[in-house]
C-alpha cells in the first residue's frame, strides 16, 4: 500500500473523510438591490471546542496499520467568518510505516452557520517528501473574504474533514437520505448517506456502545464509484461520537476504531 493510497483512505474514508452530510443551503443573492439579511444562527452541533478523539486503523493483516487523532481545537474568526477549527493528524505505524511512512495533518475551517468549508489545509510528510497547501473555498454567488487565489465550489460544499462533523449534527431519525458535495483537496464528489441500522451493539477499544450505522456511497458526475463504500457507526450518545469507520476500497478494507 503506497502513501497515496493510505492518504486516500485517511482523507476520504477514515475519520478524516468518512462521510458527513447535511442539506446544501440556498445561497441565491439579489443582483438588483441590496437587502437587509436577518442574523444567521449557528447550526446546533453535539460537540464543543476541546474535544479529542483517537482511532486505530486496521488494514489487511495489520491490526495497527495507522493512528488518527481528530480534534476540535477552537472556534475562531477567519477573515470575518465565524468558523469551527477541526484538525486531523494521521501516522502510519510499524511495520506499515517501513513500507509507506505517512505523517500528515489536515485542518478544516467550517462555517458555524452554513457548515460550508471556508478553508482546507493539508500538511503532508510522505516518503521523505513534504508539501503544504492552503485552499480557500468560495461558493458560487459569494464573495471571497480570503486572499486570492480561491477554489470556486458549489454552495453547501464541505471539505474532506469538516464533513464528518456535519454528519454528527444530522437528526438521522428525521432524515431518510442526505446528499452533499465534498471537496477532497483535488476533486469534488457527491456523497449520499442514509441510516440503515439503528441501535446496534458495537465494541471497540474505547468501550461498548449502542450505535447507528450510516451507509455512504460516493458519486461523481451522478455515477456511483462502486469500488468505494463507507460505513460509519455513530454512538447513540449526546455527542453522536463516531466509534467505527469502515471503508471498502480497491486495495482492501480499512477499519477505524475509537480507542479513547
Amino acid at each position: 500500500m503506497n502513501a497515496r493510497r493510505i492518504r486516500a483512505f485517511l482523507v476520504l474514508a477514515a475519520p478524516l473523510l468518512a462521510a458527513a452530510f447535511a442539506f446544501a443551503n440556498d445561497h441565491a443573492r439579489s443582483a438588483t438591490k441590496p437587502v437587509v439579511k436577518p442574523a444567521v444562527k449557528d447550526q446546533p452541533m453535539p460537540f464543543s471546542a476541546g474535544e479529542v478523539l483517537n482511532y486505530r486503523i486496521s488494514w489487511a493483516a495489520f491490526t495497527n496499520a495507522a493512528s488518527v487523532q481528530l480534534s476540535v481545537p477552537e472556534r475562531r474568526s477567519l477573515f470575518n467568518w465565524q468558523t469551527w477549527h477541526f484538525r486531523a493528524i494521521a501516522h502510519t505505524l510499524s511495520p506499515v510505516s517501513s513500507l509507506a511512512p505517512v505523517d500528515d495533518q489536515f485542518d478544516s475551517y467550517t462555517d458555524v452557520a452554513s457548515l460550508e468549508s471556508r478553508q482546507f489545509e493539508s500538511h503532508l510528510h510522505e516518503l521523505g517528501k513534504t508539501s503544504d497547501q492552503v485552499q480557500h473555498l468560495v461558493p458560487t454567488g459569494q464573495q471571497s473574504k480570503a486572499p486570492a487565489p480561491a477554489v470556486i465550489v458549489q454552495p453547501g460544499t464541505r471539505d474532506a474533514l469538516g464533513q464528518l462533523y456535519t454528519l454528527r449534527g444530522v437528526q438521522w431519525d428525521r432524515v431518510p437520505e442526505l446528499r452533499i458535495p465534498v471537496y477532497d483537496g483535488r476533486d469534488v464528489y457527491e456523497m449520499r448517506a442514509r441510516r440503515d441500522a439503528d441501535a446496534q451493539p458495537v465494541t471497540v477499544p474505547a468501550g461498548a456502545f449502542m450505535a447507528s450505522r450510516i451507509s455512504i456511497g460516493v458519486f461523481q458526475h451522478d455515477k456511483e464509484i462502486s469500488a468505494i463504500h463507507i460505513a460509519v457507526w455513530l454512538a447513540n450518545d449526546p455527542a453522536r461520537t463516531p466509534v467505527v469507520i469502515q471503508a471498502t476500497l480497491p486495495f482492501g478494507t480499512l477499519r477505524g476504531e475509537l480507542t479513547k
